[in-house]
């Protein structure tokens, strides 16, 4: 009888410590840990009846690849919504149209004093001709030199 009570108790402590398990505030924190230890950041955690909900923007999918792994290596953790998001990719900025680029560099020319000079300015390709004054050359290959746009052809020469 005594055999049968022991058996008994030992069968229902065994079955009351596996229901028990660990409570979802345990389990979020167990994730938290394991992203900080992971070095992920920007990401939150949510966790119900054992599954984590990630939140959140990373800068790229493998950092939110690694947050979804790292709550999936949790024990106790059933599933994983991962609901991250990527920061959008920076958008490249058009280059100026040939009309800007004209208007750019004659203005800035036109302003230093450099009488005579001509801007061209063809599917992004510019070049500056014409003949300036020789006491302002050195002056106006500067000016377009400084202009800020790359791959300028400079053919001025100078003048009287």
């Amino acid at each position: 009888m005594k055999i049968k009570f022991l058996t008994i108790l030992s069968i229902a402590a065994v079955a009351f410590l596996a229901a028990c398990g660990k409570s979802d505030a345990d389990l979020q924190k167990a994730v938290q840990d394991k992203l900080a230890a992971d070095k992920v950041t920007g990401v939150s955690v949510a966790v119900s009846n054992g599954v984590a909900t990630l939140s959140g923007e990373v800068a790229d999918i493998t950092v939110k690849n690694k947050a979804e792994a790292s709550a999936r290596a949790v024990e106790g953790i059933k599933s994983v919504t991962n609901n991250v998001t990527t920061r959008p990719l920076p958008v490249a900025t058009p280059a100026a149209s040939d009309q800007a680029q004209t208007g750019k560099i004659t203005e800035d020319l036109k302003k230093a004093g450099c009488t005579g000079a001509t801007v061209e300015a063809k599917d992004g390709a510019v070049t500056v001709s014409g003949e300036v004054p020789d006491a302002k050359y050195a002056e106006c290959v500067q000016v377009v030199m400084q202009s800020g746009i790359t791959g300028i052809k400079n053919e001025l020469k100078k003048g009287k």
